[in-house]
């Protein structure tokens, strides 16, 4: 049964959108805002043969750089200033928020409300910068050991440190574009940016895979076999990502004066996804952040255990595989438990004298939110599974781009969703401060 704000959303007009002055100005900004990131992903850092890394890149992108290229929108495959794009600041992310339900001197941050959230924001800042630092390095000494440097890197005096001012600076920046959107725009500018770059390359990935089925590379029925699994990928993240358990709260009926207040019904929605698509960046980040350096190492190297394990890290390789499932299910548990808090919630129910029917108020309702969430989120731990990992059989099978993957279909679905919502909620709130100045105006 939808909502009165779904109703509402559901009867909105371009009309409504063309009074919304303030919600035009966030789309403004937003899309101008990744217009910069991608101009940004076309100026290649000093020192470097574009030609001679596109060479090399195609043969060594299959596996894990494969990935990282798709996050960073093609930025890594043409070395540019946006090479590291936002993983840094993903990585610096998860290790702050695992600081935060580990160490009590951060835990008592995160309760303090927004000054405390200001002070762990700045210590993510603060591990992007070394992060990107110890990346940037990485991938400098590796485009100097393939094939000893001299026919990727043109001028190797000052390389290193020229490429560790440039991507760290990269990093930085688009790590204030990314606040910057989620502020003034519309959505999360750190989900944003990896969107737009994937999006941007959708359509190449689609020629690709034609370009092989026409030279014979992929068959016809392969190609088609592809195309249904694209499709179906969307419908299930679509059904996944939209569907909730509404739990009933009961709210009993108090008399003020002559006049009985409450006694209404509502719903604690609870998504069966409730981490999102955090789990498989999450899970993809740690995965390239130590692969990285590994992999550019091993380019320089014939044989020997670092080329093995960068190989066993490729995609399709069961190593990978359950590494890269073990990893989105810890994150879907975690960042589950981050998000929602079955003891809160249940007091604050309490407090306003709201209560689930059949449940005592209490402890015996945050055991009863704490089971069906933990239901849930195994729920939606299998799907995420599901929806990163079989997709990787295909590419293991033909060179699939990972731009037709699941994890970028995930997120994809994900970011226009939580884009489309946010939008929504803007138009309602909108039409529902028209209403607040249409009753006053009949009130004089």
């Amino acid at each position: 049964m939808a909502t009165s704000a779904e109703t509402m959303a559901a009867n909105m007009n371009l009309s409504v959108f063309s009074k919304a002055t303030e919600l035009k100005s966030r789309i403004i900004f937003t899309v101008l805002a990744l217009i910069v990131y991608r101009l940004g992903t076309y100026v290649p850092i000093p020192g470097i043969d574009p030609v001679t890394l596109g060479e090399l890149f195609k043969q060594h992108g299959g596996g894990i750089l494969g990935m990282f290229d798709m996050f960073s929108g093609g930025a890594l495959k043409r070395m540019t200033i946006f090479a590291l794009s936002v993983m840094p600041y993903i990585t610096a992310s998860i290790i702050v928020q695992l600081l935060s339900a580990i160490i009590p001197s951060f835990e008592a941050l995160k309760k303090e409300g927004e000054s405390g959230r200001v002070r762990l924001n700045q210590y993510s800042r603060y591990l992007t910068v070394l992060f990107a630092i110890v990346q940037s390095y990485a991938l400098a000494v590796g485009l100097q050991n393939m094939m000893g440097g001299s026919a990727v890197v043109i001028n190797p005096s000052f390389f290193r440190i020229s490429t560790m001012v440039t991507l760290t600076g990269g990093t930085v920046f688009l790590m204030w574009l990314g606040e910057q959107i989620t502020a003034r725009g519309i959505g999360n500018g750190t989900s944003l940016i990896i969107y737009s770059g994937i999006v941007a390359n959708l359509p190449h990935a689609m020629a690709q895979t034609l370009e092989l089925g026409r030279t014979g590379a992929l068959s016809a029925w392969f190609i088609l076999l592809i195309i249904v699994l694209i499709f179906g990928v969307l419908a299930v993240c679509v059904f996944c990502e939209r569907a909730q358990r509404r739990i009933l709260i009961q709210y009993p009926k108090r008399q003020v004066g002559n006049k009985m207040y409450g006694g209404e019904a509502s719903h604690l929605p609870l998504k069966i996804n409730t981490s999102g698509v955090i789990p498989p960046i999450f899970a993809s980040s740690l995965l390239l952040f130590p692969i990285t350096a590994l992999s550019f190492t091993s380019m320089s190297q014939k044989g020997g255990w670092l080329t093995d394990l960068v190989t066993e890290l490729g995609h399709g390789k069961p190593l990978f595989m359950v590494l890269y499932a073990a990893m989105i299910i810890f994150f879907a548990f975690f960042y589950t438990a981050v998000v929602f808090n079955p003891v809160e919630t249940a007091d604050n129910l309490k407090k306003y004298g709201g209560f689930v029917p059949g449940i005592r108020p209490g402890k015996n309702t945050a055991d009863y939110f704490d089971a069906v969430l933990t239901r849930l989120t195994v729920l939606g731990a299998a799907y995420l599974v599901a929806i990163c990992l079989l997709p990787e059989f295909l590419m293991s099978k033909g060179a699939v781009p990972f731009y037709l993957g699941g994890t970028s279909l995930l997120i994809v679905v994900s970011v226009t969703i939580d884009t489309i919502s946010r939008i929504q909620s803007h138009l309602i709130a909108h039409q529902y401060e028209g209403l607040i100045k249409k009753s006053k105006l009949r009130k004089k």
